[in-house]
């Protein structure tokens, strides 16, 4: 079947979409996409719609891991115009149950607007953002076949699912990014090396945050072995116990994820001082999973991810420091060093010692403290 030729009339149409329900499908990205610059804006909001299309389905409860497998194939094949898109839309929102949430069922019933803005992008643009949900639809399917509360075999294995359900975000961003600069162009390969962390930073971050609502659900990505190591079995945690042992294995992991955001930050230092809008939308993502960090180091026995969810205040305050330092790398040098000071620093996965011989690093920064760089933290309720 081949892709249906949109009107201009259609692509507007398709584009005024994504815009209104961007806001209705992600706090965090409604506020980071539009500092794009116009062109990458429209492609990145397309992207992460594609994404959550695909995260949907496999978030929902009521479709098997078989089920769920089926339909990330089935649109892919949409994405690729080998399946028509409202066919697609019409046979597969009926299925899902009343965990999805409204926004979400909307977004999937209009997949047809939201593939119409993809197949009206240029081919270099569609092909990475096709290659990019493709490698995310076949890793969650095989993650959602071996999901239980017993995590995952150990942090390599966290590792590897962070990259395929995040990870590879970061690629797909390069890729857009470079495409779009030339400068940016010439620094690719070492843009690429760093780009999964972009992703595996924030993935691992929601996978701390949202620990106990995933439980909930039946579901755990936390490494066995490694909180074996610490005296944790897994298997049996339960929120809102005051356990050494656990606070102990989760400063590990906020360590693991805060080294993955230290080379974001590199990443994010990389792209151009003149290209703002690329930064700041980098920087602010970056920041929000700090704040947040801190936010599950500061109180180890929350009981779901509203209890370390960071404030609006708090966004706003982190936004109005990064503006006006978007284009001064020693600024923001001294922003992050001041934001993260504190936080415990461990390598990422395939790059960590033996956990006996393992302390937590002080990060960068001792020059810096939050309140110096002008951000407020001490206070971070509503």
């Amino acid at each position: 079947m081949a892709k249906v030729l949109a009107t201009a009339s259609d692509i507007a149409e398709a584009d005024a979409y994504q815009r209104k329900v961007l806001g209705g499908v992600s706090r965090t990205f409604a506020l980071t996409i539009p500092q794009l610059p116009l062109e990458l804006c429209k492609v990145v909001t397309n992207a992460y719609l594609l994404c959550r299309i695909a995260d949907t389905l496999e978030d929902e409860p009521a479709l098997s891991a078989v089920q769920k497998g089926l339909l990330h194939e089935r649109f892919l094949a949409v994405l690729r115009g080998e399946e028509e898109a409202q066919r697609f839309a019409r046979q597969v929102t009926p299925l899902l149950s009343q965990a999805t949430s409204p926004e979400e069922r909307g977004l999937l019933a209009n997949t047809p607007l939201v593939v119409r803005c993809t197949h009206s992008l240029a081919a270099p643009q569609q092909q990475a953002l096709v290659q990019c949900v493709g490698i995310m639809c076949r890793g969650m399917g095989h993650y959602q076949e071996n999901a239980s509360l017993e995590g995952l075999a150990d942090l390599g294995e966290v590792d590897r699912y962070c990259y395929h359900v995040a990870g590879v975000v970061g690629e797909m961003l390069t890729e857009l990014f470079c495409q779009y600069s030339g400068d940016m162009h010439e620094q690719r390969a070492e843009m690429l090396a760093l780009a999964p962390s972009f992703g595996q930073g924030l993935q691992l971050t929601n996978i701390l945050k949202d620990l106990w609502d995933d439980r909930q659900r039946g579901v755990c990505w936390l490494p066995r072995r490694e909180f074996r190591e610490f005296g944790v079995d897994v298997a049996s945690l339960a929120p809102g116990r005051s356990d050494p042992a656990f606070a102990t294995a989760l400063r590990y992991m906020i360590g693991i994820a805060h080294a993955h955001l230290r080379q974001a930050f590199r990443f994010t230092l990389m792209v151009p001082a003149q290209e703002a809008g690329i930064r700041r939308f980098c920087l602010w993502a970056i920041g929000l999973a700090v704040l947040t960090l801190r936010r599950i180091d500061a109180r180890p026995t929350y009981c779901t991810g509203q209890q370390v969810k960071v404030s609006r205040r708090t966004v706003q305050a982190a936004i109005a420091s990064t503006r006006l330092a978007t284009r001064h790398d020693g600024v923001l040098k001294l922003l992050f060093g001041g934001v993260t000071r504190g936080l415990p620093l461990a390598p990422p996965a395939g790059h960590h010692p033996a956990l006996s011989a393992w302390t937590f690093e002080p990060s960068e920064g001792k020059g810096a403290s939050a309140a110096r760089c002008g951000l407020r933290l001490g206070n971070d309720e509503e």
